[in-house]
């Protein structure tokens, strides 16, 4: 079992490696992971490079919180994910550059690298727009991702899901990877997309790889 203290320095780790690594500027993006009947969310405005332990806010599905801080102004969309997707039990969400170029101008990424199956599916789609904060957009994220574990979202950024918070922040980066990608070949004519059948073994070899 990990402990409440540490799934709290888990969240702070996963906004500062969001900052380091560039997805991630500023008070934008949250993190959450799955902790009780509820959740365990980074703090509204406050950013990565001040964050602590402390401050990480204990939060139920139904937006009530416990202590002096409270939770990301994102909370519905976290709580949507956890609540109605029991094979999540970490969400990451970020303003990456590429990703948010690619989201701001309604982009899918599509099935150009076999890495893009990363997040379950052949392409990386784009959840429709709605006002950040709100359950319009919990509901569109929710819809969108349909069983996936990541995807743009249109005008604003990307999310990504799984099992940790290290998991999900690796979907994160390599969402933000393929979506760099993606952007480089619509610069020398766009990219040559890989098939179904490509996908297919791509899907096998994925339940190979690593260590068993």
């Amino acid at each position: 079992m990990i402990s409440e203290q540490e799934l709290r320095e888990g969240v702070v780790e996963n906004m500062k490696a969001m900052d380091s690594a560039g997805l991630n500027h500023g008070t934008a993006g949250n993190v959450s992971v799955r902790f009780e009947d509820g959740m365990l969310i980074s703090p509204s405005g406050i950013p990565a490079s001040m964050l602590t332990p402390e401050q990480v806010v204990p939060t139920q599905f139904d937006g009530s919180f416990t202590g002096d801080f409270k939770p990301s102004s994102e909370w519905r969309m976290h709580s949507g994910l956890l609540e109605k997707r029991t094979d999540v039990n970490a969400v990451v969400h970020c303003h990456s550059r590429f990703a948010t170029t690619l989201a701001c101008a309604r982009k899918p990424i599509p099935f150009l690298h076999y890495m893009t199956a990363v997040t379950g599916g052949a392409e990386i789609p784009v959840a429709p727009y709605a006002t950040f904060g709100t359950q319009d957009l919990a509901d569109s994220i929710l819809e969108t991702l349909d069983g996936r574990f990541g995807c743009l979202m249109a005008n604003h950024g990307q999310i990504a899901v799984s099992t940790s918070l290290k998991r999900a922040l690796s979907v994160a980066e390599e969402i933000e990877t393929q979506a760099g990608y993606y952007y480089g070949t619509l610069a020398i004519g766009g990219p040559v997309v890989l098939t179904d059948e490509d996908l297919k073994n791509v899907a096998i070899e994925f339940k190979k790889y690593g260590q068993s």
